[in-house]
């Protein structure tokens, strides 16, 4: 296959996938794939070419999901993993979505500590929803870094590179592969070249379009609007994203 980190893929888990050309894009790890969000935007992703290392706590779930993807996508890479077992699978140079429940944040990024490597970039799209402790998915909880993503930035290895995104588009949306996004993506970070990095993998999904959003404290605004979206949803029985009117097309503009 060309590519030494997706190799790795192959020998760790079970690849449900024909055999990857040398100008594919490298692979991403999606912690959380058997979720819906995870799941979702493994589609979108395996459709649009990337290969997939799908994390699970269990490894026979992983699997079991990356099965379920490949019958979606027939064209697609997808291979199921334990979640540390993903996150080498999709190599140094790979990309990782941490796409979990706030309950199993902590928990989660800890066990990857000695997965993650330096350099790394980690989208993390956790959103501190009050229904992490049985309350009201409308709700959201105080977090003592002030945001989720922050939280990740606090507890992952140093050198790993965290950008907050994905928390105003609809897993349902995304499972849904003939439903058109025409959403915006809300991108949070403190690295300008981190952010364009994460916007070029996110964009391979059409229909996504990711905008600056700033630094990464800016990301407990961003989560937040999970819960507002949430709200909205619920009384107009939808799946209504966001869209940001007035930005130069393409929104990612130039460097400053």
């Amino acid at each position: 296959m060309g590519d030494a980190s997706f190799l790795s893929s192959i020998i760790r888990g079970t690849l449900y996938s024909a055999a990857v050309p040398p100008s594919t894009p490298k692979p991403v790890a999606i912690i959380g794939a058997s979720g819906a969000l995870g799941f979702g935007l493994a589609l979108r992703l395996g459709r649009a070419g990337v290969p997939i290392a799908i994390g699970s706590r269990e490894p026979a779930r992983a699997e079991e999901t990356a099965q379920r993807a490949e019958v979606t996508v027939p064209g697609g890479c997808f291979s199921g993993h334990e979640n540390a077992d993903a996150v080498l699978a999709a190599g140094p140079a790979g990309t990782v979505i941490l796409s979990v429940p706030f309950r199993n944040q902590s928990e989660t990024l800890t066990n990857l500590r000695g997965a993650l490597a330096p350099g790394q970039l980690l989208i993390d799209a956790t959103v501190p929803l009050a229904a992490a402790v049985s309350g009201r998915a409308t709700r959201m909880l105080g977090v003592w870094q002030g945001s989720a993503a922050e939280q990740t930035l606090e507890m992952v290895p140093s050198g790993v590179r965290v950008v907050s995104a994905l928390h105003t588009v609809s897993a349902a949306s995304l499972a849904d592969l003939g439903h058109p996004l025409e959403q915006d993506v809300l991108l949070c970070g403190d690295s300008r070249a981190d952010k364009r990095e994460a916007a070029e993998l996110v964009e391979r999904v059409d229909g996504l379009r990711c905008v600056d959003c700033g630094g990464l404290e800016m990301a407990r605004i961003t989560e937040s609007l999970t819960a507002l979206l949430i709200s909205v949803n619920t009384r107009y029985k939808a799946h209504a994203g966001i869209r940001l009117a007035g930005l130069p097309d393409p929104s990612w503009g130039v460097d400053g």
